[in-house]
Order: C-alpha cells, then structure tokens, then sequence
C-alpha cells in the first residue's frame, strides 16, 4: 500500500507501482474504438504510461496535453491510461485535437489494481491514483512516478530523461 493525499488529505492505494528495474505487470485495456489493447502490443517500443484519474479534471487534462504535445519527439509510444469509457476519451481526445498519443480506458481490466494505483478510500476511492511508468522495448521499468498529490501534475521531465 503507497500513501498520497488529495487535496492534503492522506489517501492509500491498494498496492504500489512496479519497481524500476523490475518487469512491468501485463495488461489488457481498452481503446476508444472499443477493441481491446495489450502491452504486448507495442512489443519492440519504449512506452510511457500517463496514468490519470479521469480526464474530466482539469489536471488529468493538463497532463494529457503536455504528453501529447512531446510526443512527437520521443521514440516512445504514450499511452494516456484512465478510468474513463472509451467514449469520453475520445471526446476528448477530439476536443483538445490530443492525436499524438494512444488513449486507454481500464475499462474491464484489473490495470489499477495490478499496478498497485487502486485509491481505497477519500472522495476518488475505486479510481487510479495518478502515476507515471516508462518501459523500456523489452517491458522493464525504467522510470516509475506515483505522484504524491493528487491535484499535482508529474515529473515530466525525469520521465522524459529515462527514454535516454
């Protein structure tokens, strides 16, 4: 269990994020087209998960566009991981013409659990708590973030330096 807080209110998750140097959990997700995503499907790829609460806060989406607006210089693939149905990601995705990046819902998948990122109590309890998780081609953790407030963005810049 990783404690954080929500407005500097103490908050637990069920778990913690995979440690770096560790092999990262496997996940089935689901995309906006609702067909389903695994993280052996960018087998080969560096990846950064930008893992949010919901996209419907002012953070989550600050977060959203600062990844998708560094993408396209980064030999990675971004996946913005959420909580939201796949409808309200693309919404908006749409909206903020966020195309550089690969939104995933959790959406009938055990990701926030198995990452250790489930909040088990306060006002967002049931939602992923926010974290980043860089992995290298072969799905070792190269960078692991849980961001200790929740109304805080990450570190993007130490998450950017992990890809080299």
């Amino acid at each position: 269990m990783a404690d954080i807080t929500f407005k500097g209110t103490p908050i637990h998750t069920n778990g913690s994020l995979p440690e770096v140097g560790s092999k990262a959990p496997g996940f089935t997700l689901v995309g906006n087209d609702l067909k389903e995503a695994s993280l052996s499907d960018y087998a080969g790829k560096k990846k950064v998960l930008t893992i949010n609460p919901s996209y419907d806060t002012g953070v989550c989406q600050t977060t959203a566009r600062m990844f998708n607006k560094r993408a396209a210089g980064m030999d990675a693939v971004v996946l913005l991981v959420s909580a939201d149905l796949p409808f309200a990601q693309k919404r908006f995705c749409t909206a903020e013409g966020i195309e550089g990046v690969v939104p995933l819902s959790t959406f009938r998948s055990s990701f926030s659990d198995d990452y250790g990122l489930t909040m088990t109590g306060g006002p967002l309890q049931g939602l992923t708590a926010r974290a980043v998780v860089v992995l290298d081609e072969d799905d070792k953790v190269i960078h692991s973030q849980l961001v200790p407030e929740i109304v805080e963005e990450p570190d993007y810049e130490a998450a950017l330096a992990s890809l080299g």
